[in-house]
């Protein structure tokens, strides 16, 4: 386990390094690209991570509170990546970072990479595809409510006018925040929806503890989602609604 272990350490160490550095940037009000750099570094670490876990189970590695963390934190790095490109958020990065790291750490908690795994002997191709789709939109989901936290964030600096230093330069405005939060997050309830739809075809057919948790969410992002796009809601609804829905289906998913 000696080289995979020291993959995640390295990726959890370029991380953190990416959320430094955006911050030290973002106080000298050059919010830069340094926590993009970082982050695209640590991607590259997630997936050598990946594909050592991946390499002992024959499968998509997601049989252990390690794998999960560690699937989790590549896929909120490489929305991360994506998104601070499109919306040009580069600053979501420093928000970012953190929950990377923590999920990695808990990743690096002995005990949480199970030992002696072996490989599987068949593989229901629509049940891989559930549960990877179903932990990628996580990544998409925890980067809406990520991005809930900047609108907090820069929602209560210009109520008190607190308008200089970086952190308020660095951050787009708050409709073009709102915009990409809803964006983001129905990026993640598409992929989700795939991943449930899936689920509703593998082998065994029946309708697992897994399943049923992703489709509560689905309803649930679904209802916030729509009543956003058809009806309307005020950035702070939005916000508090997208942190929320992610804090409690995590803490569900956790148990599982």
């Amino acid at each position: 386990m000696g080289m995979g272990i020291g993959w995640v350490i390295i990726a959890t160490v370029l991380a953190a390094a990416g959320g430094v550095l955006g911050a030290l940037a973002m106080r000298a009000e050059k919010p830069g690209r340094a926590a993009f750099l970082w982050m695209a570094l640590a991607s590259g670490a997630q997936l050598m991570a990946l594909g050592w876990r991946g390499s002992l189970r024959g499968q998509c590695p997601l049989g252990d509170l390690g794998e999960i963390c560690l699937f989790l934190a590549w896929s909120l790095t490489l929305f991360y990546l994506v998104t601070g490109t499109t919306y040009r958020l580069s600053l979501l990065g420093v928000f970012t970072a953190p929950l990377v790291v923590i999920l990695q750490v808990i990743a690096l908690i002995p005990g949480s990479f199970e030992a002696g795994v072996s490989r599987a002997e068949s593989v229901d191709p629509w049940r891989e595809t559930h549960a990877a789709l179903s932990v990628l939109s996580y990544g998409a989901l925890a980067l809406a409510a990520v991005a809930g936290v900047m609108f907090f964030v820069l929602n209560r600096r210009l109520k008190s006018r607190q308008l200089s230093g970086g952190l308020v330069q660095g951050m787009p405005s708050v409709n073009r925040l709102v915009k990409a939060m809803a964006r983001i997050a129905l990026v993640g309830w598409i992929v989700l929806t795939v991943g449930v739809l899936a689920g509703l075809l593998m082998k065994s057919g029946t309708f697992n503890i897994h399943l049923m948790v992703a489709t509560i969410t689905w309803v649930l992002y679904a209802v916030l989602l729509g009543i956003y796009f058809v009806r309307g809601m005020p950035g702070r609804h939005l916000a508090i609604g997208l942190t929320s829905l992610f804090i409690l289906s995590l803490f569900v998913f956790a148990k599982l």
